[in-house]
């Protein structure tokens, strides 16, 4: 009986198997067979991409060299003597999913049969626009970059391992077809093209404004041209002007990178620096609300102060706090004198120079402005600091009170973030600064440029709420309902209007090119990229200028004014680098000098596109 069982349990399993043979031949594959991908979701990764880095691009290339440079803020303490010395760097990487995932999109669909094509080929025309964008922020400081030969390895027999470093010349001509064909594509698309609503996370698969943010691209490139080949450069502006499919003019319109609620931005602190002194000065007193996003209050709020009073140390207040306060009778704090109050008082910059690093009041803070009361001891600072949480949601926020008194928090608020890459603001200036160029625009240089502040306003407030940042919706620290809210950093009624009733934002009162350009400068500090490459083409802060003058960079000790870099350090490739005869010859194409961080080599060495422009305080070229 056993040896039965024996038999019929065999013949179970033999059969068991064989129908798990026969069932799942069909479903396995050849490993030799690739499968096809869906190059939506191909997209999707290309276009996440294009935002990565995001530490070193903050830590380093912005807060340690482009926003000091450019005077928006200074290093992490103050700007030393040697601030103009370029160490470490870091930045967007264009090698990895973003031009993989461009090349793969690309390759496909251009083998694809006709019928196929037409169906899919919008998909190619984002990932020119995806890719395009990252290459501008990296070409601004480094130049020369492989672009047309990169990528294509995989496609390629034999593989294409070197491709040569393209110039920049040769890179905007590129681009600019490529965004002229993307446009032309995006602006004609099938009604039974691919539908990318649901992978597309940047516009929900609207077509139309992919098609205006290549147009953005397109005055990006022009912008760059502007001192070295003005009639291109309105060239093309007037191509963009002009558009059938429009350009980027509402909110709406915005680029807008976004990530998850578990991706919560760099966790590691950026070490911004304090508002620059007179970036500061001509925000506050021009009334503009973007101060309260870039740069976070101090700290001496009504309780401090008042703190500071009672501990017999009136006389320690900083003294560019003291003309903003109103004392009552008895020498305690009564308000904020008529004219100026919350949030305006609690906005102030440190000087830039390095030569007023020994000034206590902007340096020494943290000593300085140190106060004990019964065994509680904490430092408060009375300049601004860098805003972080407008670039890192994982922020948590400690709002000042005095020694002993309350604790206030901001904790576990960390919503999905967003970053701003591109915007109609950015558009409509570029196209002020255009009309006022000569540019047959249809529309009034004023107009662009009110609509343009006034965007560029509103786009950094919905940021800023998304991001929550601490004074959003309310100061805490305050007792009453009316004096929180006064004192938030939110955009309210009638603040737009009165920033465009001042004479900086009236162009036809003088100087129009410069403030087109102050404001390009502010808009932009609220974005990875563009401040430097602004400060570098326009000349902005202008030596002596009525609005925003540039503030000469003096060494401590004495000495002439230092020298700033136009460039960042071109690397010397290893004589073993696959690639090194190309990157040899496209440094020596430039003309730079591989290796060196000499800051006058840097700033003399210029990139083709820097060449022709004003020197830093100069002012624009009209």
């Amino acid at each position: 009986m056993k040896k039965i069982n024996y038999i019929l349990f065999a013949l179970m399993i033999v059969s068991v198997m064989g129908c798990d043979k026969d069932k799942f031949g069909d479903l396995n594959t050849d490993p030799a067979t690739l499968s096809e991908p869906d190059l939506r979701y191909s997209l999707t990764k290309e276009i996440e991409a294009m935002y990565n880095n995001d530490y070193t691009i903050w830590f380093y290339n912005n807060l340690q060299y482009q926003w000091p440079w450019s005077q928006v803020a200074t290093q992490n303490g103050g700007n030393p003597n040697d601030f103009n010395l370029m160490g470490s760097t870091g930045g967007q990487s264009l090698f990895g999913d973003l031009l993989r995932q461009a090349r793969d999109i690309q390759y496909r669909i251009d083998h694809m049969e006709p019928e196929n094509k037409a169906y899919w080929e919008p998909l190619k025309a984002i990932s020119y626009a995806a890719l395009i964008q990252p290459y501008i922020t990296v070409t601004d400081v480094n130049g020369s970059q492989a672009y047309n030969e990169a990528g294509r390895a995989a496609f390629t027999d034999p593989p294409l391992i070197t491709p040569v470093l393209d110039n920049l010349e040769t890179l905007y001509s590129t681009w600019l077809e490529e965004l002229d064909y993307a446009i032309g594509v995006l602006s004609n698309v099938p009604q039974d093209a691919v539908p990318f609503a649901e992978q597309d996370l940047i516009y929900g698969g609207d077509y139309t404004k992919w098609a205006k943010f290549c147009n953005l691209l397109k005055l990006k490139i022009a912008a760059r041209l502007i001192n070295k080949d003005r009639d291109k450069a309105i060239q093309i502006a007037e191509q963009v002007a002009s558009s059938p499919i429009g350009y980027m003019s509402t909110n709406e319109d915005d680029f807008v990178y976004r990530r998850g609620k578990l991706w919560l931005g760099t966790t590691n602190g950026l070490e911004g620096g304090f508002a620059a002194k007179r970036l500061a000065e001509f925000m506050v007193n021009n009334r503009d609300p973007r101060i309260r996003f870039i740069f976070r209050k101090n700290d001496f709020n009504p309780e401090v102060i008042q703190a500071f009073i009672d501990e017999g140390r009136k006389d320690d207040l900083p003294s560019y706090i003291v003309p903003n306060i109103l004392f009552d009778g008895n020498g305690n704090f009564a308000g904020w004198k008529d004219g100026i109050g919350e949030p305006w008082v609690r906005y102030y910059g440190a000087p830039v120079s390095p030569s007023e690093l020994g000034n206590d009041e902007y340096f020494n803070q943290e000593s300085l402005y140190q106060l004990t009361i019964d065994d509680n001891t904490k430092s408060y600072y009375a300049t601004s600091y860098f805003n972080e949480k407008f670039l890192r949601t994982s922020y948590g926020f400690t709002y000042p009170t005095k020694p002993g008194g309350r604790v206030i928090e901001l904790r576990y608020n960390e919503p999905p973030l967003k970053v701003i890459i591109g915007t109609a603001a950015e558009t409509l200036l570029f196209l002020a600064e255009f009309k006022l160029l000569g540019a047959n625009i249809p529309v009034d240089a004023q107009e662009l440029f009110n609509e343009g502040v006034k965007l560029s306003i509103l786009g950094a407030d919905e940021v800023a709420k998304n991001n929550e940042l601490p004074y959003y919706d309310e100061d805490p620290v305050y007792l009453t309902i009316d004096e929180r809210y006064n004192a938030s950093t939110k955009v309210k009624p009638g603040e737009i209007a009165t920033l465009l009733s001042k004479d900086i934002c009236n162009l036809s009162s003088g100087d129009a090119l410069e403030k087109v350009y102050i404001q390009q400068l502010i808009n932009y500090a609220l974005t990875p990229y563009d401040v430097w490459t602004t400060a570098r083409r326009a000349g902005i802060p202008k030596r002596d200028s009525h609005y925003l003058a540039w503030e000469p960079f003096m060494p401590r000790g004495g000495g002439s004014e230092i020298v700033i870099p136009r460039r960042f350090t071109a690397g010397l490739p290893l004589e073993d680098d696959l690639n090194y005869a190309n990157k040899m010859a496209a440094l020596q194409e430039q003309g730079f000098t591989p290796g060196s961080n000499d800051p006058n080599i840097l700033h003399d060495e210029r990139l083709w596109f820097d060449k022709e422009n004003p020197d830093y305080g100069m002012g624009p070229k009209n």
